[in-house]
């Protein structure tokens, strides 16, 4: 190897594991961000706020989303965001008044299409807790369901199918 190739090779070795990194790091981004996610501006423990839940599109098939259902903490008053093509239905427990879930779903021929994302937004009073769950459904046209439910693994690993949640911070009125 002449004294060019090696200056060349000890350049380009350091740039090439540098750019596998940089675009091995870009691959993984989808899938850590693909999740139905939950998102606030002002998660105040007690207080009344609006969740914004991101929604991409995963489909393998090209099928659109075409339902959301989002499992609440058991509150006490909900209302969803007007969202032209969706109709909202909220879950009520009759005995206790209390509101379980919200249900978005598309009109006919609607949805959410392949390499899309929808925002869903509910004004909801927040748990006295330090963080919220959000455990959800998202129904595809084709049929196929994805739940987003399960809790943080152990030593704070993410699992697959994740449930939303978020982190609430001081205390409504303080």
């Amino acid at each position: 190897m002449s004294l060019h190739d090696r200056r060349v090779s000890r350049v380009l070795t350091p740039l090439t594991a540098a750019a596998s990194l940089c675009v091995g790091s870009a691959v993984g981004i989808p899938s850590a961000w693909a999740h139905v996610h939950a998102s606030s501006d002002d998660p105040v423990r007690g207080a009344t706020t609006v969740v914004t839940f991101k929604v991409p599109n995963e489909s393998n098939t090209g099928a659109a989303t075409t339902g959301l259902t989002v499992t609440l903490p058991n509150v006490g008053s909900a209302s969803t965001e007007a969202m032209p093509g969706w109709s909202a239905k909220l879950d009520r427990d009759t005995a206790s008044g209390t509101i379980r879930a919200v249900t978005w779903t598309a009109a006919p021929d609607g949805g959410i299409g392949p390499d899309q994302f929808a925002l869903f937004r509910i004004s909801v009073q927040l748990p006295d807790a330090d963080t919220v769950s959000f455990p959800a459904m998202q129904t595809y046209a084709d049929g196929s369901v994805v739940r987003w439910d399960q809790p943080p693994l152990p030593g704070g690993g993410e699992p697959e199918h994740p449930a939303p949640a978020l982190t609430l911070t001081g205390t409504a009125g303080a």
